[in-house]
């Protein structure tokens, strides 16, 4: 895919027009090895809720043959988990396991320590590998792969949890200000697309 398809945040003095608010995730999509494997792991093992399974022969928007199915997985809030499988461009490259911060992960959230205890035991019995709970000061988390070697997190919110993220947002802006500023001459040397807005 085209670099010129990339996002800028160059311009974003000239808009005019305000954001409408954006109410949270209808769904996350992912690739994944087998649908019928990561069914059972999503649906099966961690509860979700089987919502859709649509199979098309056709790129969206471009109308270029691509067969794959797109998988949706309910979670309780109404929001979905999405996987494409995709046979046709499939490798075990592309799900090999992923690393938390240099690649990606997500993080399922449950409302008790207790609950992410049933978790852990849950998991263990399904022999999935599982560490933690790491406290994070905010929330406690445990961790694990599907898979297609997505690194997944189940957490709980601490009982300050809330009065800890305000006060982390009242001083947001400050802190990624002064992260870019620290950081501005490592990323300009390994980076040949960084925005000019970040100067």
């Amino acid at each position: 895919m085209s670099n010129e398809l990339l996002g800028t945040v160059d311009h974003i003095g000239e808009t005019k027009t305000p954001a409408p608010a954006i109410t949270g995730f209808h769904h996350i999509a992912y690739r994944c090895r087998d649908a019928e494997e990561t069914r059972k792991f999503y649906c099966d093992l961690l509860g979700l809720k089987p919502a859709a399974a649509l199979a098309f022969d056709k790129s969206p928007g471009t109308g270029k043959d691509r067969p794959f199915m797109h998988l949706f997985f309910e979670m309780g809030d109404g929001k979905f988990i999405a996987f494409f499988d995709e046979p046709a461009s499939a490798s075990d490259d592309v799900f090999r396991m992923k690393d938390g911060i240099e690649d990606y992960h997500f993080a399922f959230e449950v409302g008790s320590m207790a609950e992410v205890q049933t978790f852990i035991l849950r998991l263990k019995e399904a022999k999935v590998p599982v560490f933690g709970p790491i406290d994070h000061h905010f929330c406690h988390s445990i961790y694990f792969f599907d898979p297609n070697g997505l690194a997944c997190e189940i957490t709980v919110r601490d009982a300050k949890h809330d009065e800890i993220m305000a006060a982390e947002s009242d001083r947001a802006a400050q802190a990624i200000h002064e992260w870019t500023e620290k950081t501005r001459a490592l990323k300009k040397a390994r980076l040949k697309l960084l925005s000019q807005a970040a100067d």
